[in-house]
């Protein structure tokens, strides 16, 4: 991990928002598809140290949005991948890395749905609905490694609970299968 590179992508996202906010736009919308929620890059940080995450080699983020969660993995994992239906928040991402030339961050515009998540040590999810609705099958089918939850929300049912943990009053729960 690098603290100096974090610095940037929080930087970059920090600008990001302002310039959403002076459109009278806010860091969260309706995808069509789902809801964009920006997460808070210092608990993402904090919490990825805290978890030990440059234990892990690949990271996947369902429903990534603008990609901050993934920048931040590839401080820590040699791959990060981020997968994000919404074209808009995709570019963003894009943008963003192509501009700090982060090479081992991967975005993929399409559907978690269609993508497996065998292959990854860690799945994240902030999740926009509840787990029943189709996530948490595809969890008990595909996830090999951990799951980070992020969010005091739409837990899964039916994974086990290894650990949680709040970084200024936010939850960060870890399950497996």
């Amino acid at each position: 991990m690098d603290d100096n590179a974090f610095i940037e992508i929080k930087k970059e996202y920090d600008d990001f928002y302002r310039d959403l906010l002076r459109q009278g736009k806010l860091p969260l919308r309706n995808t069509g598809r789902g809801f964009w929620g920006h997460a808070i890059a210092e608990e993402i940080y904090s919490a990825f140290k805290r978890l030990n995450l440059q234990k892990s080699k690949s990271f996947v983020d369902l429903g990534s949005g603008d990609g901050k969660v993934v920048l931040i993995a590839s401080l820590f994992c040699k791959r990060a991948v981020g997968i994000e239906m919404d074209n808009e928040l995709h570019q963003k991402a894009l943008e963003i890395q192509r501009k700090l030339s982060i090479p081992n961050a991967i975005f993929y515009n399409n559907d978690f749905f269609a993508h497996s998540i065998s292959e990854f040590d860690v799945v994240f999810t902030y999740p926009d609905a509840p787990m029943e609705r189709g996530l948490e099958k595809k969890l008990l089918n595909e996830l090999n490694g951990k799951l980070i939850h992020y969010g005091h929300h739409f837990h899964p049912l039916q994974l086990k609970k290894e650990h949680s943990f709040f970084i200024n009053g936010d939850l960060f729960t870890v399950y497996s299968r």
